[in-house]
């Protein structure tokens, strides 16, 4: 993708910040969330336009709400 649009950048962002903040690794994350590590790292670097689904999955693992995730 070459113009990555500014929110999967900063929705990438909010995950890594989140997931180190609880000392987790992608691999960890990935577990606890019902996905593939990589996925998680494509998400990370805003390679991946994430579904709801997946966004919910995600909150969930880091134990936060989905505004977290989106609000800056």
């Amino acid at each position: 993708m070459d113009s990555k649009h500014q929110i999967l950048i900063e929705f990438g962002n909010k995950v890594r910040d989140l997931r180190k903040e609880k000392g987790y690794s992608q691999e960890e994350l990935a577990h606890k969330a019902d996905l593939h590590r990589t996925y998680i790292g494509m998400i990370e670097r805003a390679e991946k336009n994430i579904t709801l689904v997946n966004i919910e999955k995600i909150a969930n693992a880091l134990e936060c709400k989905i505004s977290d995730l989106i609000n800056g």
